[in-house]
């Protein structure tokens, strides 16, 4: 009889109602919410934008949003992975942006992303 309490308390949360979703799609339905932005445009007509996004606070608990890049060329779309950034990239030369990685809704180490394939590199800040 000892199984009989588990049984009924089972039975008891699976009467609580509700449809259990897990967690990354929650997520995802909140990326989903936040518009892309056009960031950047280049001469030659590439475009960068912000994509889905993460939610962050600075250590005073102020709140901020963290957007991934994407890259936009030839009908492409092409992420830039891992780059979180609070601010806008800066065009370098005619296939390069700086970005900064951003973490806790501050600025941290700066990137070159590449536009052609959506690369991020360490800005030695050599060229």
């Amino acid at each position: 009889m000892r199984g009989a309490p588990v049984v009924a308390l089972a039975l008891a949360l699976a009467a609580c109602g509700g449809e259990a979703r897990p967690v990354a799609d929650v997520s995802r339905a909140q990326a989903a919410a936040v518009p892309e932005s056009l960031v950047l445009r280049t001469p030659a007509g590439v475009e960068v934008w912000t994509a889905s996004g993460r939610d962050a606070r600075d250590s005073a608990g102020t709140p901020c949003r963290e957007r991934l890049l994407e890259i936009r060329r030839d009908g492409r779309r092409i992420p830039v992975p891992l780059l979180y950034t609070g601010e806008q990239p800066v065009l370098l030369d005619d296939s390069t942006v700086r970005a900064h990685v951003w973490r806790d809704c501050r600025p941290r180490a700066a990137y070159r992303v590449n536009l052609r394939t959506g690369q991020p590199v360490p800005d030695t800040g050599r060229r």
